[in-house]
């Protein structure tokens, strides 16, 4: 396995660590396809959470730029290639998985890498965190999802403002305007993701899984077809052994002891 990336198999649950602290934990190729392994492995092996965070100082600086340097190429770089190679399958298979994906992004997450952290399900930031849309520095586009996710989440006027100026939003600030859901002390980030990440992995994970699609399919779909999508994962749900086990717990005045299926 690459070193670009740590990964730590905690049973029922997985944390994967961006691991290329001396850039920042900005992506190359190789980071890119590590990472979209780990990622399909812990979903092919059985996990029902996933935690992602950054090792060293920052989370993530998006696209290592040395790799896509012009005066070192024979003709200008293929962005759009890059970003259906690259950063649009990532985001696809963040959004896809069937369980909680939580990000706790420490230091610095500019350009593609706030963008990642705000495809995933839930956002803890350290207090010094920042999140940067970089791009307009260089002359780019919020991708990786950016363009799509800052206007549903803050507004098109904050989104504008964010991606037009590329100034940092602080973690509280972002906390604030509904940008991440946590803000947190710095010494607390690891140790209440893993938490969360815990909880959710020993949660009724089917149901966690199609709430996290539900709420994503409401930006498509009109009410009306989405009281159906709701039916249906309602009688999926309903028909699950976590549902049985969550009732007949609750009944009985025990903790459940639920099973993900």
């Amino acid at each position: 396995m690459s070193d670009t990336i740590l990964v730590e198999d905690h049973g029922n649950w997985v944390e994967i660590t961006l691991n290329r602290p001396d850039k920042l934990n900005s992506f190359n190729d190789e980071m890119h396809k590590a990472l979209q392994d780990a990622l399909i492995s812990a979903r092919d092996n059985g996990a029902r959470a996933i935690l992602l965070t950054g090792a060293g100082r920052g989370f993530c600086a998006g696209q290592d730029l040395g790799d896509r340097d012009p005066s070192k190429m024979d003709s200008p770089p293929d962005l759009g290639k890059t970003v259906r190679t690259y950063y649009a399958p990532l985001v696809r298979l963040i959004r896809s998985l069937n369980f909680p994906v939580i990000c706790a992004v420490n230091g610095v997450a500019a350009g593609a890498g706030a963008n990642l952290a705000l495809a995933c399900d839930m956002v803890l930031a350290g207090e010094s965190a920042k999140f940067i849309q970089s791009f307009a520095k260089v002359g780019l586009i919020p991708d990786t999802g950016g363009s799509w996710h800052l206007p549903r989440l803050l507004g098109e006027a904050r989104a504008k403002g964010l991606a037009l100026t590329a100034k940092p939003l602080p973690a509280k600030q972002a906390e604030d305007w509904g940008l991440i859901w946590k803000a947190l002390p710095d010494e607390q980030l690891l140790t209440q993701a893993r938490t969360l990440a815990s909880q959710f992995a020993e949660g009724p994970t089917l149901g966690l899984g199609k709430t996290k699609q539900c709420i994503q399919a409401a930006a498509t779909t009109t009410l009306s077809d989405h009281l159906e999508i709701e039916a249906d994962a309602m009688k999926i749900c309903g028909e699950s052994a976590d549902y049985a086990e969550g009732v007949s717990s609750f009944l009985e005045k025990r903790a459940p002891r639920f099973q993900g299926k």
